[in-house]
């Protein structure tokens, strides 16, 4: 193609009246080519096309947003990018989004409410194609109200919402979920300690506030329902899903001189937490106290002894957020996916033994 008259240098800050000038059509016409929401002749699109090439022209992001297209990128917003919990979503999440063609922008909240807020309307104004969110809710009014806001504002902007292992916010709002049975996999697993013969059993790290704890808390109620045994409430442990919560609960329940045959931890990052106090402390686990984790993260392996555990399929919730969600006119009836969970039985478990703490 010859070059019109006026047209900027090659190399040169290209705007859309110098695209127009060489394609030989409207700035207004290279504005819909831009934003792709209004239809243009192919033979008009490809010139436009050729012009943007031959100028080496970048679309600004903002007028991109502006024009009403997505900019082909996924969003991912977690609590902390160095837990392993969120790292394995993450590298699922990555992968589909690389196979759909879009890239993946990591944000961190640090596990503040508000800042999850904020950032899901960052991404909102910079027109992700899909905002994934992970990891529990938060129990109040407030917030909730304005995911369903920002769920409603991004479908209208032609994105989504993505709640993984968080629940649906309700019904009639324009979001993709993918959880899973987080409240059944607690409660079999502590089916499996009370089975084995555990009737004093301390769960450690109820975190106030947090769907993902308080469905996990209420899997270990059930649990114990179901087998008529009453827990004691003295041994849920309120706290955080760390591992240095995890050491310091566990000493403080050696320092409380409660009778206890089992340990069930909110996390496996709790766990270890937890398997490390009772080691520096003289406890042998299994023998003098039980031990078991949620999540199945590689942690739990590497810990002694390996840790029983409940299995979460990380990678392919990830990968099934961003499908989903790209591909939600084609699956219009299946945007609310539940995965199962399963009970890992390693070392860390046994029935209690003559020894107490």
């Amino acid at each position: 193609m010859s070059r019109s008259r006026g047209a900027a240098s090659v190399g040169d800050a290209s705007t859309v009246r110098d695209v127009a000038r060489l394609a030989g059509v409207s700035p207004a016409t290279v504005s819909r080519v831009i934003g792709g929401t209004y239809p243009v002749a192919e033979a008009t699109r490809a010139k436009v096309l050729e012009a943007m090439r031959e100028l080496d022209f970048v679309v600004n992001a903002h007028a991109r947003a502006l024009g009403g297209a997505t900019n082909n990128t996924v969003a991912f917003v977690v609590d902390d990018v160095t837990g392993p919990f969120y790292a394995h979503i993450a590298r699922g999440v990555e992968e589909q989004a690389a196979a759909e063609g879009r890239l993946c922008m990591l944000c961190t909240t640090h596990g503040d409410p508000q800042r999850v807020l904020d950032v899901v309307e960052a991404m909102r104004e910079q027109r992700a194609d899909a905002v994934i969110v992970v990891g529990g809710a938060w129990d109040e009014r407030s917030y909730q109200d304005r995911m369903t806001h920002f769920a409603h504002a991004l479908d209208r902007a032609g994105s989504r919402l993505v709640l993984v292992g968080r629940p649906p916010l309700g019904p009639g709002v324009p979001a993709t979920v993918v959880e899973y049975d987080n409240e059944g996999g607690a409660c079999a697993m502590t089916m499996h300690l009370l089975s084995s013969g555990h009737r004093r059993i301390a769960y450690v790290g109820a975190v106030p506030g947090l769907s993902t704890s308080a469905e996990r808390l209420a899997g270990f109620r059930r649990a114990h329902e179901a087998l008529g045994v009453e827990p004691d409430p003295d041994l849920v442990v309120p706290g955080e899903f760390t591992r240095s919560f995890g050491y310091r609960a566990a000493q403080s329940l050696l320092a409380s001189k409660k009778d206890f045959t089992a340990v069930f931890a909110g996390t496996d990052m709790v766990a270890a937490g937890v398997v490390q106090a009772f080691r520096q402390a003289g406890v042998r686990v299994p023998e003098d106290v039980s031990v078991a984790g949620y999540d199945d993260i590689p942690l739990a392996i590497d810990v002694h002894p390996a840790l029983t555990t409940v299995a979460v399929p990380l990678e392919e919730m990830g990968r099934d957020a961003v499908r989903l969600a790209l591909r939600r006119k084609d699956m219009a009836e299946r945007q609310h996916k539940v995965f199962g969970t399963h009970v890992v039985i390693r070392d860390s478990v046994r029935a209690p033994g003559a020894a107490r703490v």
